[in-house]
């Protein structure tokens, strides 16, 4: 059985960090890409980065990029987001989410187009 947990999240200050995990169960990470949606409340979920299957490729939306690094440990199963300068738009529930296809630089534009999604982690900016 596929699982997939995020952790990580919490309240922090404006211009402050945060680092979410996710940590894939039942199945293989080198085989699938991973990407990291967002919802805030009253607005549709959104895709935020996504990951090859090796690692070798991430892509990220216009509104985080230079913000944001999403890296993965294979060995251990972990994909991380790390969050930077975070503002108070970035207050959301964050999801991780897995598919065994490719996408290319769109990988994190469609929710359909994943399989298997954690809990989620919110994340919280405010002063």
């Amino acid at each position: 059985q596929v699982q997939l947990v995020e952790s990580g999240g919490g309240l922090v200050q404006p211009g402050g960090s945060l680092r979410l995990s996710c940590v894939a169960s039942g199945l293989t990470l080198d085989r699938y890409t991973i990407a990291w949606f967002r919802q805030a409340p009253g607005k549709e979920r959104e895709g935020v980065s996504c990951t090859s299957p090796r690692g070798r490729s991430a892509y990220y939306a216009d509104s985080v990029k230079g913000r944001v690094t999403n890296s993965r440990d294979n060995a251990k199963n972990t994909v991380y987001l790390q969050l930077n300068s975070l503002r108070p738009e970035d207050t959301a529930i964050y999801y991780c989410a897995a598919t065994t296809r490719w996408y290319g630089s769109s990988c994190y534009s469609t929710v359909a187009a994943y399989d298997y999604w954690g809990q989620g982690t919110q994340v919280t900016v405010s002063s």
